[in-house]
């Protein structure tokens, strides 16, 4: 029910922060979409009041003409993408509510998409990276471990320092992981990657985190490592490995095509890697494809 006083920019903003209210409630969105869809939408709304019309009485024309001029200044194809796929929402939902009879945004197109292949590490690669750790020191066995779970089940980042010491099945080899949306999956853990983790959990976490709280993963002065925080320190080992612009999403990039090298079930590493649809783990055997090939063009003799 729309408030009798209340200006269009106002009542603009009070659906927009509903909508995305229900994005959280309903849908269990991840905190990084909802704030990315909050950002996208402001600005449509910011756009809208300078040319004297608003979200409620938004035209087809004038939602292109806003996208339109975001991709000229610079906005990737995928966050235009997201931006287009927000707006979407937004305005479905206006109808669905009743505060509007209509979609402008039904028939917005989406930019052209050309995926990138995600940057993987070799084998060799890897095993350098998990040798830079100094496990003598309590910060660099901790780093070992991180670094070991991290390649071993394919987590995101977000996932790996979010771990609470109740998600750890170490005795059944495996983790409790809560994923985007906080989709619940089961990982299996490698035993290399048990073994460290467990020298960690008894001869480090006791002594930094002295019970103050849950988390498995903690910063020199023992409060909760954060996902920049770890950020940083994967890509310092990174540069002394020799590898150039780590960030955790590599590693798990090389796990999901690591296995798809070794035979393992894309179906399988989908369920792992917590993927809702099977078209976003194919991405991996495209890589895996083109290392095939550059195998192929380096040996074989008629190449």
């Amino acid at each position: 029910m729309r408030n009798a006083g209340q200006t269009p920019r106002g009542l603009s903003h009070r659906l927009l922060d509903a909508y995305l209210d229900a994005l959280a409630l309903e849908r269990g969105l991840a905190k990084n979409t909802i704030e990315a869809y909050r950002r996208d939408l402001t600005q449509l709304a910011s756009w809208l009041d300078r040319r004297g019309a608003s979200l409620l009485a938004a035209k087809p024309e004038e939602l292109a003409d806003h996208l339109r001029e975001r991709r000229k200044e610079g906005l990737a194809p995928r966050s235009s993408a997201r931006a287009l796929a927000s707006i979407r929402g937004f305005f479905r939902h206006l109808v669905e509510t009743g505060e509007r009879p209509d979609n402008p945004a039904v028939n917005l197109t989406p930019p052209k998409l050309f995926r990138r292949l995600p940057k993987v590490l070799t084998e060799r690669q890897v095993e350098d990276l998990i040798a830079v750790p100094d496990v003598s020191t309590a910060l660099g066995l901790r780093d070992r471990a991180m670094i070991e779970l991290l390649y071993a089940t394919g987590v995101r980042v977000s996932e790996l320092t979010g771990l609470e010491l109740s998600q750890l099945r170490l005795d059944v080899g495996f983790v409790l992981v809560f994923g985007k949306g906080s989709k619940e999956r089961v990982v299996p853990v490698g035993e290399t990657a048990e073994i460290w983790l467990q020298r960690y959990l008894a001869e480090v976490r006791p002594r930094l985190a002295r019970g103050r709280h849950e988390g498995v993963f903690v910063n020199a002065r023992g409060g909760r490592l954060t996902r920049q925080g770890f950020w940083k320190i994967l890509s310092a080992h990174g540069r002394q490995a020799g590898v150039r612009e780590l960030s955790p999403h590599v590693l798990r990039h090389s796990f999901a095509t690591h296995l798809l090298e070794h035979g393992a079930d894309l179906r399988a590493v989908q369920a792992m890697l917590g993927h809702s649809d099977i078209s976003t783990t194919q991405i991996y055997t495209h890589i895996h494809q083109r290392r095939l090939r550059q195998l192929y063009d380096k040996f074989h003799p008629r190449s």
